[in-house]
């Protein structure tokens, strides 16, 4: 296959732990030719079109000798056999105009994965609120009356941005706590800006849990991102500490009943964040883990994901 795969800037990429750059070791592996562009190297005439670089994949995985570019060609979006977006948050409007150009390339005949629509219609933190029963009591809005209603029925909450990423901009609020008014200021720039209170899960402690679903099928491995002592947030890049573990029955549990409910909407690959038995977010702009799950379990999530990726069809 020819595969696209639209992302950051590949000098930026950390090599030893990337995801985007294992699925292109893993395409390569298996004989598929690379490709790949930034978002920026869309455009549309209306035929949707990207300059594009042909990579080969070096065996030196330090930056920036890890790939040697062959070509560089603008290609039409439908000439490639599969594109992957992995463009990183934030989802920003140049993030909202490509996810069109992308549905308009699938209109002529472009395999996209994730699909632009499936990207527009599920934003990360807001995707829980169709699974109410699976996730923890949850509250969205930019009223400060709500807002504090909230903490004082729950005593204990998650107030976050709905377009953080990486553990940005996450406050843990208590009954009472001083600060409360100025969070909720700041949070909302003065109800201006809509965020997400939820209430706090004890579990956090033992971890964060990423699960990944690949093609509607659950990886039967987890990585779970552990708070430092005296933090709330067990994201990695806040510091949280990465461990690999097999699937609970509870985490079967929610990954089956999301895969049922979004099948044969564009989703190939999913990160459902999971604390104790409660779903807190689903990822679908650019999930990571695949290497950290690799590396400590030998489960090779990235050819699974090449592996499916020539036989899922929406």
């Amino acid at each position: 296959m020819n595969i696209l795969i639209i992302a950051d800037p590949l000098d930026s990429f950390k090599i030893y732990k990337d995801t985007t750059c294992a699925i292109m070791r893993a395409a390569s592996l298996r004989g598929h030719t690379v490709w790949a562009c930034e978002q920026k190297d869309l455009l549309a005439t209306p035929l949707v079109q990207a300059t594009v670089k042909q990579l080969t994949l070096n065996d030196d995985y330090t930056a920036p000798n890890w790939y040697t570019i062959n070509t560089v060609q603008t290609r039409a979006l439908a000439r490639f056999d599969a594109v992957i977006m992995r463009k990183d948050p934030p989802f920003d409007t140049e993030y909202f105009y490509a996810t069109h150009l992308l549905s308009r390339a699938e209109q002529q005949g472009t395999r996209v994965y994730n699909s632009g629509q499936a990207l527009r219609d599920h934003p990360e933190k807001l995707a829980i609120l169709e699974f109410p029963d699976l996730s923890p009591t949850t509250l969205v809005s930019s009223d400060t009356v709500q807002l504090k209603a909230f903490i004082y029925e729950h005593k204990d909450v998650i107030l976050k941005p709905l377009d953080g990423m990486g553990g940005t901009g996450i406050f843990r609020v208590k009954l009472n706590d001083f600060n409360t008014n100025v969070i909720i200021e700041m949070l909302t720039q003065l109800g201006r800006q809509t965020i997400m209170a939820q209430k706090y899960l004890p579990e956090i402690t033992q971890g964060d849990k990423r699960v990944l679903l690949i093609g509607g099928e659950p990886v039967p491995f987890c990585l779970a991102r552990i708070p430092q002592i005296g933090e709330t947030r067990g994201n990695l890049a806040a510091g949280g500490r990465a461990e690999a573990r097999p699937l609970t029955d509870s985490d079967w549990r929610i990954a089956r009943s999301v895969a049922h409910a979004v099948q044969g909407r564009g989703l190939f690959l999913i990160g459902l964040d999971i604390i104790g038995d409660k779903l807190t977010e689903i990822n679908v702009t650019s999930p990571t883990c695949f290497v950290e799950i690799k590396d400590q379990t030998g489960f090779d999530v990235a050819a699974m994901y090449i592996e499916k990726l020539g036989k899922i069809k929406f």
